[in-house]
């Protein structure tokens, strides 16, 4: 025997005498990620994108720009109705102009002297039915026209006084409310201003771009998706017959598939049963069919070491030795 045949034949002894290890299918897994949406809460055209899938972003980035041309018409709507109910109020509690009270004074001064008149007349009447000068009628007919003018004069007066305090407090409430929801539709209008940029709500990476530029984004619509940056974690779907192996606040150890290294300690933070076969995440499912299926998510105890894992690479479940 040749001196190849013999390290050939010693390397096939040395791996048959080695003990693989077998993962066992009932425990794989995948890695997962919290999932995030962008949307926005008014219609708009797509005016710009700044950001590309696969990047990372950090909170407040400005993700992109929506084009919403009925804003700035309403803005302009808006302001007018502010400015005339600024007017309105201001009225109400300064009162008429000076031209108004000058007319109103003109007014007093003209019904005073009708009243004064008239009440000279009713006093000279008066006297001269004391002394049955005249007959009762013509005393009558001369006291309404008095009381007439005496009524005519006091409401010339309590105009004019209400006019320089301004209206009645009623009146400057209700142009008030009427300024502060001016105000309120300027502010909203302001606020959908600012919905024009697309702004990042968390540190998150950017999986999905689902607009281009020019598309309409409708409210509610995810303009883009992608996965919080700290929110790692393992999930598993196990049968109900291995489930028993596991309870919540287990520690465990986490293989990744994809490479090699130490194992990651982790806790079992949720044990739940699954509706749908959707959900699976084991890798080589083998299940009866009539077991119920159980997901369960295991937190790693040092988030820092485990941001920077693939989302959905297979992973597997190991128990640490009691």
């Amino acid at each position: 025997m040749n001196k190849n045949k013999v390290l050939l034949l010693g390397a096939v002894l040395s791996l048959a005498s080695c003990k693989v290890e077998k993962i066992d299918p009932a425990f794989l897994g995948k890695i997962e990620r919290d999932k995030i949406s962008v949307t926005t809460k008014i219609p708009g055209t797509v005016a710009a994108l700044y950001v590309n899938e696969g990047e990372w972003v950090k909170q407040g980035d400005t993700l992109g720009i929506l084009d919403i041309p009925e804003v700035e018409a309403k803005r302009t709507q808006a302001q007018g109705a502010v400015k005339s109910a600024e007017a309105q109020y201001a009225m109400t509690v300064k009162g008429a102009t000076q031209a108004q009270l000058s007319q109103l004074q003109n007014k007093v001064d003209g019904l005073k002297e009708q009243y004064d008149f008239a009440k000279k007349s009713k006093d000279r009447m008066s006297e001269m039915l004391r002394d049955s000068l005249i007959a009762q009628q013509k005393y009558d007919e001369v006291f309404a026209k008095y009381m007439g003018a005496k009524n005519q004069y006091e409401a010339a007066v309590t105009e004019l006084n209400d006019a320089k305090k301004g209206l009645r407090i009623e009146q400057q409430t209700m142009a008030l409310g009427q300024e502060i929801l001016a105000q309120g539709a300027l502010s909203e209008v302001g606020v959908a201003a600012n919905s024009k940029y697309i702004i990042a709500p968390q540190d998150m990476s950017i999986e999905t771009s689902n607009l281009k530029v020019g598309e309409l984004a409708l409210p509610g619509y995810p303009i883009f998706s992608g996965y919080l940056q700290n929110s790692v974690f393992f999930r598993f779907t196990i049968a109900e017959s291995r489930i028993g192996d596991l309870k919540i606040g287990d520690h465990v150890d986490v293989g990744l598939m994809y490479k090699n290294g130490s194992p990651i300690p982790g806790k079992v933070s949720a044990i739940k049963a699954l509706s749908a076969y959707a959900n699976i995440a084991t890798a080589y499912p083998d299940f009866e069919m009539q077991q119920s299926l159980f997901e369960v998510r295991v937190t790693p105890e040092d988030k820092d070491k485990v941001k920077d894992l693939i989302t959905k690479g297979s992973v597997s479940l190991q128990f640490k030795s009691k």
